[in-house]
C-alpha cells in the first residue's frame, strides 16, 4: 500500500512524469483516478491540502463579489482531500432528460449529447456517492404512505436518495471515504499539499506542456516549486477554481487557455435554495413523514419526496427545474384560517383536519452570461489573480417558480385535496429569503462548438489536445437536481475516453 505522499517533503525542483495529471482531489478527481487505477497508466492526483481543513490553504479561495449577495468565495467550498464533498448533503438524485435538451425560449440551453449518454455510468456513480440500489422516482411503491394527490398536471412527486456511507455516517466524503482505495492502487500517486499555479502549454499553444507547483510554508507562503510533466491532464478543481487556472494561465494564450471566445468563467451558475416559499395546505391531514424527513426503507435507500414540473408541463410553459420541499408544520393565520374554510366549504370538503406546511425548494437558473468570474488585481499567497464574481439573478428564474406552483395549486384544488398560498411577489421578498447549494457549475461549459463552449462532448478543452475538464464546470444547462451523482457520472464516462486516448 502506497502513502500519501506530501508535497512539502519533496525536494524542490523536482519534476514528475506521470502519464495521467489530475488537478484537484475532491469528488470528480478521486472518481477518474479510481476509475483509472487499472488502467496501467501512472496517474498523479494533486491535492492542494492535506486529508483535514487548514486555514492558510483554504485562505486561497478568498475573493470578491459584486451583483446579487452571495456565500463567500471562501465559504461555500472545500480544499482538502475530498473537496466539497466534506460538506454536501448527501442528496442525489439524476439530471431529468430535458435538462439536456435544446428547450424553446431558453437561450444557450442543450447539451451536446443527450441523458443516454450518461446512463451506462449511473450505475457505478451510485455506488460511489452510496446512495443504495437506483430507486428514485421508482419510489412510490416502497414507502409506507400515499403520496399528495395532486390530481393529474403538471407537477408530481419525485424523490432524492441519499449518500450514506459504511454504517450510519451520512452522507460520503469522498476523501475519507476513498482513502484507503487511493492508496492501495500501485499506479494512483496522490500528492498532497500541492498547488497548481499555472498550466503551462507548448509554444503553439496545442499541448499542456507541464504544470508549475508550489508549496506553501508554515507562515502561509510560497515556499517550494516543481515541476510536472504529464502526457494528459485533467483539471477537477471545481466551478470556481477551473476557471481561475485556465484565466490565468495566460503565457501562451493571452485571454487564458479556452478562453478565445471569452467563454471561461462565464455563464457561472448555483442552484438557489429561497425558505418559506409558499404555504401547502393539505384538507384531510398531515403528509406521510417521507415527505418532511429523509425516510430509510428497509434494506434499502434513504429516501425524500419532493414535487417537481412534469417535462411535459416544462416544454409546454417554458418553466425552469425546481424541487419543492416540504420543510415543516406551520400554523395559519387567521387569514389563512378563513381561505382554507372558504376553500373547503366551495369544494364541498371537510378540512377540519387540514395540516399547514412551508415549503422550500432548489432552484434552476437559466443561463447567463453576465453571470460570471473574472480575475482580479489582487493576489493570493501563491501569486495567483483572486477570482470576482459577479452575480445574477432574473426575474424570470422567480417567475417560473411561481407558474409551477401555480399549477401544483391548481391541480391540488381540482383533486380537492389542499390548496396553496405564494408568499412572495416582489424580487426583494425573493432576495431577503435566498439561500444557496453551493454547487459552482457553468463555468468551462460543454458544446460541440468551439464558438459556444470551452470544452467539447469528451470535456477535451476546445484546441489543446490533452487537456480535459472534469466536473460540473463543464454543464450547460443546470437542472435542480443537486450535482455531485451527476458531476461523478460524467467523469466515469470521461475516464473511458481517457483509457483510449492514453492507450
Amino acid at each position: 500500500m502506497t502513502a500519501l505522499l506530501d508535497a512539502r517533503t519533496l525536494p524542490a525542483r523536482t519534476i514528475l512524469t506521470p502519464d495521467l495529471a489530475i488537478i484537484g482531489g475532491g469528488p470528480a478527481g478521486i472518481s477518474l483516478a479510481l476509475a483509472l487505477a487499472d488502467s496501467g497508466h501512472e496517474i498523479l492526483l494533486i491535492e492542494s491540502g492535506g486529508t483535514a481543513f487548514e486555514a492558510p490553504t483554504q485562505s486561497l479561495y478568498a475573493g470578491e463579489q459584486s451583483g446579487v449577495a452571495y456565500t463567500a468565495l471562501d465559504g461555500g467550498r472545500l480544499r482538502f482531500l475530498g473537496g466539497s464533498s466534506n460538506h454536501w448533503g448527501g442528496w442525489c438524485r439524476p439530471l431529468d432528460a430535458i435538462d439536456f435538451t435544446v428547450r424553446d425560449g431558453l437561450a444557450h440551453s442543450g447539451w451536446p449529447f443527450s441523458q443516454t449518454a450518461l446512463q451506462p455510468y449511473y450505475a457505478r456513480a451510485q455506488e460511489l456517492v452510496e446512495a443504495g440500489p437506483w430507486i428514485y422516482d421508482g419510489a412510490d411503491k416502497l414507502v409506507d404512505g400515499d403520496v399528495a394527490g395532486l390530481g393529474d398536471g403538471g407537477v408530481y412527486t419525485s424523490w432524492f436518495q441519499f449518500s450514506k456511507t459504511r454504517g450510519s455516517v451520512l452522507p460520503t466524503h469522498f476523501g475519507s471515504r476513498y482513502e484507503g482505495d487511493l492508496k492501495a492502487a500501485k499506479k494512483i500517486k496522490p500528492l498532497m499539499h500541492a498547488n497548481v499555479t499555472g498550466i503551462r502549454l507548448s509554444k503553439d499553444g496545442g499541448r499542456v506542456d507541464h504544470l508549475d507547483i508550489a508549496t506553501l510554508n508554515a507562515a502561509g507562503g510560497a515556499d517550494k516549486h516543481f515541476t510536472v510533466k504529464p502526457r494528459f491532464c485533467v483539471l477537477a478543481c471545481g466551478g470556481m477554481e477551473n476557471a481561475r487556472l485556465l484565466l490565468a494561465s495566460s503565457d501562451v494564450m493571452k485571454n487564458g487557455i479556452g478562453n478565445s471566445h471569452d467563454l471561461v468563467g462565464r455563464f457561472f451558475a448555483d442552484n438557489p435554495i429561497p425558505r418559506d416559499t409558499a404555504t401547502l395546505v393539505m384538507f384531510d391531514g398531515p403528509l406521510p413523514g417521507f415527505y418532511l424527513n429523509s425516510s430509510p426503507v428497509a434494506d434499502g435507500p434513504v429516501l425524500r419526496a419532493v414535487f417537481a414540473p412534469t417535462a411535459q408541463f416544462a416544454r409546454r410553459t417554458g418553466v425552469l427545474g425546481s424541487l419543492s420541499t416540504v420543510e415543516n408544520p406551520v400554523a395559519l393565520d387567521e387569514l389563512g384560517k378563513a381561505a382554507v374554510v372558504a376553500t373547503a366549504q366551495a369544494l364541498g370538503v371537510n378540512a377540519a383536519n387540514a395540516k399547514a406546511y412551508a415549503l422550500g425548494c432548489g432552484l434552476e437558473l437559466a443561463p447567463d452570461p453576465d453571470r460570471r468570474l473574472t480575475l482580479t488585481g489582487e493576489r493570493d499567497a501563491l501569486g495567483l489573480p483572486r477570482l470576482k464574481l459577479n452575480m445574477t439573478l432574473s426575474d424570470r428564474d422567480f417567475d417560473s417558480y411561481r407558474a409551477t406552483m401555480k399549477e401544483m395549486g391548481r391541480q391540488l384544488l381540482a383533486a380537492r385535496t389542499g390548496m396553496i398560498r405564494l408568499n412572495y411577489s416582489t424580487r426583494a421578498q425573493w432576495l431577503a429569503a435566498m439561500d444557496w447549494g453551493n454547487h459552482h457549475l457553468g463555468t468551462t461549459r460543454m458544446s460541440a462548438d468551439a464558438r459556444t463552449g470551452v470544452v467539447d462532448a469528451d470535456c477535451k478543452v476546445h484546441g489543446v489536445g490533452n487537456l480535459f475538464v472534469a466536473g460540473s464546470s463543464v454543464f450547460p444547462t443546470y437542472g435542480a437536481s443537486n450535482p455531485t451523482l451527476n458531476l461523478v457520472a460524467m467523469t466515469l464516462r470521461l475516464a473511458d475516453h481517457l483509457k483510449t486516448v492514453l492507450a
